[in-house]
């Protein structure tokens, strides 16, 4: 039984059977839509390239007998008689439970319900959202995270005049941190985009529809279509009283090992929702496309007893795609590392990320061979002395 129907929930129904599962399969998820990818949505959904981003047709599911249970949202578990509820008040038993249902965006409180503001996370808000970007709309983007950078990046290239608003000292600080935050702010200037750090929002005015925004430094915007990206929490309020480790903080996600099983055998977390045990002995979670299908492949395997114990370590990867242009990083990124950029052209940059004199990661813009061929280097946690030294001028 697998409780979420997006990316992480797909591939780990692709794992179990790949690795030999031949029991009923069942894919619950609140969305009446087939499982679909959800990074285009920001990108090619929402600037009209494409309307249908479903990662597998509905043969896939067929010819892997996985049952589709879609439009119906998980509300409960009774852990003591394995039994999983359901919002149209049916039950379903389970011998083992997957929870991979992701993220919901954060909202800002006390602002008004108007029309032209929309909060970006499923395909119907995506498609909501490009209805109102018609040319020469003013837009205001809350949030430069990679959802607000890349939907700020796709209303660029519509026409629209773009405010990105970031209470951090750069775009993608909390990510990056603020050095190479700093110059994926330039890129967006350079594209055009009012890039305003160090503010947020404060107040949207309007009657029915949005026309205003006030920021946090008094400043008044007149605006046409507001989108507000500030960050997502784990979708986990229907495990409250479960008996379920869900940490102390709402963000902390499901606690798990190193394999995903969680304080109950029998119960599993996957992708965006999942803090799996890291090697330094916390907890971790990691909201990224391909960590999706690692921790699939890795909690499959330890579900079925198939695991591979010379699999090689996993390095961790995401992207994204912003003016014609892909961010990539490689490796474990921390805001609080040691960033050392050692190329920038002006638009393109490679930067070594290291902690403790420890390569850690590599953060590039429109240099992929300068960041793909490090994952060795990460991986052994080489010095970065030593690849200073050899670093280009």
């Amino acid at each position: 039984m697998i409780v979420g129907a997006g990316l992480a929930a797909v591939r780990a129904a692709e794992e179990l059977r790949q690795s030999g599962y031949s029991g009923e399969l069942v894919i619950v998820g609140g969305e009446p839509h087939l499982p679909y990818d959800r990074p285009p949505l920001s990108k090619e959904v929402v600037r009209g390239e494409s309307d249908d981003t479903t990662l597998r047709p509905r043969e896939f599911y067929d010819e892997r007998r996985i049952d589709l249970r879609l439009g119906v949202a998980a509300t409960g578990i009774d852990r003591g008689g394995q039994v999983l509820f359901l919002a149209d008040g049916s039950e379903i038993a389970y011998a083992d439970l997957i929870i991979a249902t992701g993220l919901r965006p954060r909202r800002i409180p006390g602002l008004p319900d108007l029309s032209g503001v929309h909060v970006l996370r499923s395909v119907d808000e995506s498609r909501a959202l490009r209805a109102d970007l018609r040319g020469g709309a003013r837009a205001l983007v809350v949030g430069a995270g990679f959802v607000g950078c890349e939907l700020a990046a796709s209303m660029r290239s519509l026409g629209l005049d773009v405010v990105l608003v970031e209470p951090q000292p750069a775009p993608l600080a909390a990510v990056l941190g603020a050095k190479v935050g700093a110059l994926v702010g330039r890129m967006h200037t350079e594209e055009g985009v009012d890039v305003r750090v160090g503010v947020g929002l404060t107040a949207l005015t309007g009657e029915g529809r949005v026309s205003g925004a006030v920021l946090s430094d008094a400043t008044q915007l007149e605006v046409d279509v507001v989108a507000i990206g500030i960050g997502s929490v784990p979708v986990t309020g229907w495990l409250e009283g479960s008996g379920i480790d869900l940490g102390s903080d709402p963000g902390d996600g499901v606690l798990c090992d190193e394999v995903g099983r969680t304080n109950d055998p029998h119960v599993w977390a996957v992708g965006d929702v999942a803090a799996w045990r890291h090697e330094s002995g916390g907890h971790k979670r990691i909201e990224h496309w391909s960590n999706a299908g690692d921790q699939a492949k890795i909690l499959a395997g330890a579900l079925t007893g198939t695991s591979d114990p010379n699999a090689p370590t996993q390095v961790p990867y995401f992207w994204s795609d912003q003016y014609g242009l892909k961010i990539q990083a490689l490796g474990t990124v921390s805001a609080d590392d040691d960033v050392h950029v050692i190329k920038d052209d002006g638009r393109k940059f490679v930067a070594y990320y290291s902690r403790g004199g420890a390569l850690t990661a590599v953060v590039g813009l429109g240099s992929a061979g300068a960041v793909m061929k490090m994952r060795a280097k990460i991986a052994a946690g080489t010095p970065v002395a030593e690849l200073l030294e050899s670093a280009p001028a």
